[in-house]
């Protein structure tokens, strides 16, 4: 290896860029001095020569006095000289006896200074509690407006607790573009902060019940088309849901009697900022990147003066969110209110759209020229490409984290937890260059245990629970230092299995953990259990295997599982008898084997248990198939049954909750 290619490896690792890893199959891999020095360029380093390497690797060498966030935990000494500013304003000098409380705070140690975070040891243990998974916007109800809504979110929830539910976890509602085409995956949005107006119910606005009667028509019957749609099948239509929510709910905003005004105040500049943007892409179009040079800078004087120019429609879009707030409240309340420990966990994506206001308000803080996705892996053997910008980690650190604060805060607000999707996130996430394959891309390293403590901090503010997804190819060490913390970690029991490739009978599952038999990336059980993921990847050309090894593959994995269901005497049904009846296509031991897995699941330690709605209905269709975009409808698929027919909300009947 060249002396350059040494000083470039030496480089990226200093700046946290991995320079070679493990496969999923546990094969050593190395990153190409190609992506290294795309990556690098992204972070700011210049690599255009080997002086300018030498140079930066000596930069890199040289201490800082302080680094821009410095995290405790409570009881321990900062060993450090100073002084401190804490939240309430008080000032104490270091060293100190007195314990510092936890929160942001300011360090000063001389004439440095950096964000100070007392973060808790860890988050206290949750109630044990099974609950219902649902992808939110394909739960309708007669009352729905084509696609479930908050009123919708409510009313599962209180239907869950009524059966002894203890939560309901649900796919990210964060906002949506502002304007036609509405974008349909929940894990793409364009803010991570904010959430999606698509989901309030027009209804429950308070100046509903005011309005005068031909106003009230109006509004009826702008619902009616939509409704009807409720009764079939067909694709959700966003577009079709929000051109019509969006003059209802100009109705509502023109016959308001109160303002956002304490709403505004509370939620600040963000919210300020993420009004304005939704008002330029009614005007300018939906993409930052294309409006007029002087609107891209989210913090300049053109941006000033548009948000002026434009200040009743800032202001719609800032009334809007203080709806959303209201009635994501009223549903955590009938969560509760029906008796569930937990009640509603939020999801939060891993990324945000490039075009979106997340991109356009945070600009300075993400890395250009690289996205977001995962490595090839045995469900997805291209690996992945998600085209969402990653976070600057030194940048983000010199903000002392407030972005990921506020979306964090912002999610626990009104809920009993927080699913942290691809948990990665937290620790170093897959950086794909523009124009490479997914496959030619680097891991690169945020601060793990400040990252971990800014969650856990807003978390113990509110007691909420947080659940890590940590699927897939996790970095040594992670699941360690997220049980530490009281961070849940994910069960998926497709994926449960020991160092020998057998699946993990019950007694060996992790007890911090939600355990789920699949997730929206899959079919549901009975999909599964019939091979419609294989038939769905062949179909769309996303195999890398021939189609009788992954058929034999998948045969000889579902007899293990059936093999071990009927050790546990959960299963009647010989499993030999059960796969000749699949091999038939007959559906006869379906509901059998559903029962017998979501049984299985409460005979684990994990502290959560998953149920989800689509298995619960008999549904097979998967919600998502990565690696596609139209191929498939992602993300508009409607909750149906196993003869295909719509279930609606109002048609749930008693649950059997899954016995242990």
């Amino acid at each position: 290896m060249k002396d350059r290619d040494l000083d470039l490896r030496a480089l990226a690792r200093a700046h946290g860029v991995s320079t070679d890893y493990f496969d999923w199959r546990g094969r050593p891999a190395v990153v190409s001095p190609e992506t290294l020095r795309a990556v690098l360029t992204s972070l700011g380093a210049d690599v255009s020569t080997s002086a300018s390497i030498r140079d930066e690797l000596e930069r890199a060498a040289t201490p800082r006095r302080l680094p821009p966030v410095v995290v405790t935990r409570p009881g321990r000494p900062l060993g450090k000289d100073g002084t401190v500013v804490l939240a309430d304003g008080r000032v104490l000098d270091l060293p100190t006896d007195e314990e510092l409380p936890l929160g942001w705070h300011e360090l000063s140690v001389d004439g440095a200074e950096a964000a100070l975070l007392v973060a808790p040891e860890r988050l206290g243990t949750g109630p044990a509690a099974w609950g219902v998974t649902a992808q939110l916007y394909s739960v309708r109800s007669r009352a729905s407006w084509g696609m479930g809504d908050l009123r919708d979110l409510a009313d599962l929830a209180a239907w869950g607790g009524r059966q002894g539910a203890g939560f309901v976890l649900i796919n990210p509602l964060h906002a949506t573009e502002p304007v036609p085409p509405v974008g349909p995956s929940p894990y793409s949005p364009m803010s991570r902060r904010f959430a999606s107006p698509l989901y309030l119910r027009v209804e429950d606005v308070p100046e509903y019940a005011s309005l005068a009667a031909d106003e009230r028509d109006r509004v009826d019957r702008l619902s009616a088309p939509l409704r009807a749609r409720n009764a079939t099948l067909d694709a959700l239509d966003r577009d079709a849901v929000w051109t019509a929510k969006l003059e209802a709910l100009e109705i509502l905003y023109n016959a308001r009697a109160h303002e956002p005004d304490e709403f505004r105040a509370r939620e600040g500049a963000p919210l300020t900022a993420f009004a304005t943007w939704c008002a330029l892409c009614e005007e300018q179009g939906p993409d930052w990147r294309e409006w007029p040079a002087e609107l891209r800078d989210a913090e300049g004087p053109a941006m000033r003066a548009a948000a002026y120019r434009l200040a009743d429609r800032v202001n719609f879009h800032a009334w809007l969110q203080w709806q959303l707030d209201r009635q994501l409240g009223a549903a955590q309340a009938a969560a509760r209110g029906a008796g569930m420990p937990v009640g509603i966990v939020h999801d939060l994506a891993v990324g945000v759209h490039p075009a979106g206001a997340d991109a356009w308000m945070y600009r300075p803080l993400f890395a250009p020229g690289m996205s977001v996705g995962a490595p090839p892996d045995e469900f997805n053997q291209l690996g992945q490409d998600w085209g969402q910008p990653p976070w600057h980690p030194g940048r983000l650190a010199e903000a002392a984290y407030l972005p990921f604060r506020g979306m964090v805060a912002a999610a626990l607000r009104h809920g009993g937890g927080l699913r942290l999707d691809h948990a990665m996130q937290v620790s170093r996430l897959w950086w794909v260059p523009d124009g490479a394959s997914p496959a030619d891309g680097a891991y690169v390293a945020a601060d793990r245990d400040a990252m971990l403590s800014a969650l856990t901090w807003e978390a113990a503010r509110t007691g909420g629970v947080v659940v890590g997804e940590d699927l897939g190819t996790v970095e040594p060490g992670l699941r360690e230092d997220l049980a530490a913390r009281g961070v849940y970690g994910t069960s998926l029991l497709w994926f449960e299995r020991d160092g020998n490739g057998r699946p993990k009978p019950p007694g060996e599952w992790r007890e911090l953990s939600l355990a789920t038999v699949g997730t929206h990336d899959m079919p549901p059980i009975t999909g599964m259990l019939h091979g419609d993921h294989i038939d769905l990847r062949d179909r769309l050309g996303l195999l890398t295997r021939p189609r009788a090894v992954e058929d034999a593959e998948h045969r000889r994995d579902l007899g293990e599982w059936l093999d071990l269901l009927a050790a546990e005497g959960l299963l009647a049904t010989p499993p030999a008898t059960v796969l000749a009846a699949l091999d038939d296509g007959s559906t006869a031991h379906d509901a059998e084997v559903v029962q017998a897995l979501h049984a299985f699941l409460r005979r684990t330690p994990a502290r959560l248990a998953g149920l989800a709605l689509t298995d619960l209905v008999g549904e097979r269709r998967t919600q998502n198939q990565p690696g596609t975009t139209d191929e498939y409808p992602n993300w508009r698929v409607p909750l149906a049954d196993a003869a295909t027919h719509p279930v609606l909300l109002d048609d749930l009947g008693p649950l059997r909750p899954p016995r242990p």
